[in-house]
C-alpha cells in the first residue's frame, strides 16, 4: 500500500464508506483496508465513525485533515492540525475557506513591468512577482537603466 492509497482509505472512512467499497476503489483487498482502519482507529460502522470523527474534530482532539490525534497545548490557541504538513495540505485543498476582508485587498501597479495586481494585506508592496523584483533590482545595467538606489541612499542624498 502506498501513501496515496492510505490517504484515500482515510478520506473514504471519514465519509462513512465501508471496507468493501474502499477496497474496490483503491484496488486493495478488503482485509488490507480493514486492518489499516483498525490500526489507525478508523474501525467500526461507517455512519457511527463519521459522526464520531466530526464530533472529535469539533472538540479539537483529532486533526481536521488526516484524523490523527492532536496534542493540545496547555496555554494559547487550540490546534486544528497535527502538523504543518497537514495544515498546508488542508488549506491548499480549501482555499475558499479563507475569510479575506475586502478592506485589506489593494490594487497596486508593479514598479518594474507596470502590470496592475492585487495584494492582500500589504499596501506597500512594489512588485507583482519575485521575477520583477530581481529584474528591477539586479538587471538594471544589462537593461540599460540607471543603477538601483535604495530608500536609505535616497534619504542620505537628500540630507546632503
Amino acid at each position: 500500500m502506498n501513501e496515496y492509497q492510505a490517504r484515500q482509505i482515510r478520506e473514504y472512512r471519514m465519509k462513512g464508506v465501508g471496507y468493501r467499497s474502499i477496497a474496490s476503489v483503491t484496488g486493495l483487498s478488503r482485509d488490507i483496508v480493514r486492518n489499516y482502519c483498525k490500526t489507525h482507529s478508523l474501525d467500526g460502522f461507517g455512519v457511527e465513525l463519521t459522526a464520531n470523527m466530526k464530533e472529535q474534530m469539533q472538540r479539537g482532539t483529532v486533526c481536521v485533515n488526516c484524523g490523527k490525534p492532536v496534542k493540545q497545548p496547555v496555554t494559547g490557541r487550540k490546534r486544528k492540525f497535527c502538523s504543518d504538513k497537514c495544515r498546508r495540505q488542508w488549506w491548499g485543498a480549501h482555499p475558499g475557506a479563507l475569510q479575506k476582508k475586502e478592506s485589506a485587498i489593494y490594487q497596486l501597479t508593479c514598479a518594474y513591468c507596470g502590470k496592475v495586481y492585487e495584494s492582500y494585506g500589504n499596501k506597500t508592496r512594489k512588485y507583482c512577482s519575485h521575477d520583477c523584483y530581481v529584474h528591477d533590482r539586479f538587471w538594471r545595467e544589462e537593461e540599460g537603466r540607471e543603477p538601483y538606489v535604495s530608500a536609505a541612499q535616497k534619504l542620505e542624498a537628500a540630507h546632503e
